[in-house]
C-alpha cells in the first residue's frame, strides 16, 4: 500500500463517508472504497507520489462475529509491515462486531468517544449526554441490551481503563504498559484536545481503533502538510433529488415532516407489501414521477415495527426499488440516511468507490460517484430535526422556500422499536392509489402530509 498515509476501515458506508470527512478535513486527501479488492488495487497502480488516506467499507457491522473479523483480517494483511497507518471505526455507541473488531485488529488503542456527539468516556463506560449508555435507549433495535461498560462489550479480549486523568496528564506511560502486557487500553475522553493526546501517544505501528472522533484526531494530526485540494463541488438545480431514509431512529419522522414543510413530497412504501414482493412497475413509475416534480423522500411505512428476521430483506428491497426509480428518472442524485441502506442502495447502483467533497453537518458527507452523482451519507442516528432540510438547502440551494409558515405539529409517538434500519414511525397519511399486480383492487401507498393542503401531486409545502 504504498503513498497511503492511512488506511481506515469502517464497519458500515456512513461510518466510513463520516471517517473520509474527518480525514479530508486536514493535509489529507480521503477515497472511500466500496470494493476493498479491485478499488484498493488500483488505487495503489494509480496514485503514486500523493499522500492520501483510503478508507474501506467492510459492511460488516449485520455480519457475524467470525465473517467480520476476517474481512479486517483480510484487509489489513495487505498492508504490509511497513504500511500505513491504520485506523478503524467503529460505533460509538459500541454496536456491531467490537470484540470480533479488536481481536482481529493486534496491537490496538481504543478510543470510541465522539464528543461533537455527546458520547464521552468515563471510567471505561460510554455517557450519552452525560447519561450512562445502559441507562439510555440507544441500544432499543439491538438484540441484547447495553453494556455497563466497555470491558463488558469486549470480554474475553483483555483491556485495561486508561483513566481521564491520565490521558490529561501523559497517556504514553499507561498505553505502553498496556500494550506489552498484551491487553488493549481503553482511554477515557470527552473533549476533542482528549482524543488528540490519545493519537499522539499512539505508536505508529499500532492501531487506533474509535469513532468519528479519534478519526477527526488522527486527521488533526497531518495538519503540518500542505492542505490537499478538495474536489470541485457546484449544485446542480436541474437534476432531480431523492432522500431515501432507511433508519429506525425516533427523529427521522420529525426531519421528513420539516423536509416536507420545506416544499419536499414524502412517500411511503408499506413494509407488509415489501417483504413479500417488490413494487409493480406502476409504482416505480408513480414515484418516479413524484421525484421528477420536486424533492420527494423514500422511507418505510411500518406501524406495527418490523421482525428483526426482515431487516435484510427489506433494505435489500428498498435499495433495488431506488435502482429502479434511478434507472427511470436517470439524472438523479441521492440523500441516504442509514448505513445499511446507504451501501444497499449503492450496491444496487454498483457505485464502488466515492470521493467525498463536503461535510454538511458533522456525519452528513456529500460525495461524488465516477459518473458525478451526488450521493450524501449519514448515520441515522445523527443530525437535528432540520439535518435534511440543511442537505437539501446544501444541495439546491435555489430551491424556493414555502410560501407560508405551517402552525406546530406535535411530534408523532414513537413506537418500541425493533430493527435497526426501517423507519418505524410516519407523520399523518393520505392515499396515493397503485395497482397491485395481483388483483384489479385498488392499494394505497401512503403520503404523509404534515403541511396543511398537502395533497398528492401537489407542488405545495
Amino acid at each position: 500500500m504504498r503513498d497511503l498515509a492511512v488506511l481506515a476501515l469502517a464497519d458500515d458506508l456512513s461510518g466510513a463517508a463520516e471517517t473520509a470527512a474527518a480525514l479530508m478535513s486536514s493535509a489529507l486527501r480521503a477515497d472511500i472504497a466500496l470494493d476493498s479488492g479491485a478499488v484498493l488495487s488500483a488505487y495503489n497502480a494509480q496514485n503514486s507520489g500523493k499522500a492520501r488516506a483510503l478508507v474501506v467499507d467492510l459492511d460488516s457491522r449485520q455480519s457475524d462475529a467470525d465473517r467480520a473479523g476476517d474481512a479486517l483480517a483480510g484487509m489489513l494483511a495487505q498492508r504490509g509491515p511497513t504500511g500505513p497507518r491504520v485506523l478503524v471505526k467503529i460505533d460509538s455507541l459500541l454496536r456491531g462486531n467490537v470484540a470480533a473488531t479488536l481481536s482481529a485488529v493486534g496491537p490496538a488503542v481504543l478510543a470510541p468517544a465522539l464528543p461533537v456527539g455527546g458520547r464521552t468516556v468515563v471510567d471505561g463506560a460510554v455517557r450519552v449526554d452525560g447519561t450512562p449508555l445502559r441507562e439510555t435507549t440507544a441500544w432499543g433495535a439491538e438484540p441484547g441490551s447495553a453494556p455497563d461498560s466497555i470491558a463488558q462489550v469486549l470480554a474475553p479480549v483483555p483491556c485495561r481503563s486508561v483513566s481521564l486523568a491520565e490521558v490529561r496528564r501523559d497517556p504514553r506511560t499507561a498505553i505502553a504498559e498496556t500494550l506489552a502486557a498484551g491487553r488493549i487500553p481503553v482511554c477515557d475522553a470527552e473533549t476533542d484536545s482528549d482524543l488528540d493526546a490519545v493519537v499522539a501517544a499512539t505508536p505508529p505501528e499500532v492501531a487506533l481503533v474509535g469513532s468519528g472522533g479519534l478519526a477527526a484526531a488522527l486527521g488533526r494530526s497531518f495538519r503540518h502538510g500542505n492542505a490537499a485540494r478538495r474536489p470541485d463541488f457546484a449544485p446542480r438545480d436541474d437534476r432531480a433529488l431523492l432522500v431515501v431514509v432507511g433508519t429506525a431512529e425516533p427523529g427521522a419522522a420529525v426531519q421528513v415532516r420539516r423536509l416536507v414543510e420545506a416544499g419536499a413530497r414524502s412517500l411511503d412504501l408499506h413494509v407488509d407489501r415489501l417483504a413479500h414482493a417488490d413494487p409493480p412497475p406502476a409504482e416505480i413509475e408513480r414515484i418516479a414521477e413524484a421525484v421528477r416534480q420536486q424533492p420527494t423522500a423514500l422511507r418505510l411505512h411500518a406501524p406495527r415495527g418490523v421482525d428483526p428476521a426482515l431487516s435484510r430483506v427489506l433494505v435489500r428491497r428498498l435499495a433495488d426499488t431506488v435502482r429502479r426509480v434511478v434507472a427511470t428518472v436517470e439524472d438523479v442524485d441521492l440523500v441516504l440516511t442509514g448505513g445499511e441502506t446507504a451501501r444497499g442502495v449503492l450496491d444496487a447502483l454498483d457505485v464502488r468507490a466515492l470521493r467525498p467533497v463536503a461535510q454538511v453537518h458533522h456525519g452528513a458527507v456529500l460525495s461524488l460517484t465516477a459518473d458525478a452523482r451526488s450521493v450524501v451519507t449519514r448515520p441515522g442516528s445523527f443530525g437535528d430535526p432540520d439535518s435534511l432540510v440543511r442537505i437539501l438547502r446544501h444541495l439546491r440551494p435555489r430551491f424556493p422556500s414555502p410560501p407560508t409558515t405551517f402552525p406546530p405539529t406535535a411530534d408523532p409517538p414513537t413506537a418500541s422499536p425493533s430493527t435497526t434500519d426501517p423507519a418505524r414511525t410516519s407523520p399523518p397519511t393520505a392515499s396515493l392509489p397503485t395497482t397491485d399486480p395481483a388483483t384489479t383492487s385498488p392499494r394505497t401507498t401512503s403520503l404523509p402530509t404534515t403541511a396543511p393542503g398537502l395533497v398528492p401531486g401537489s407542488t405545495e409545502g
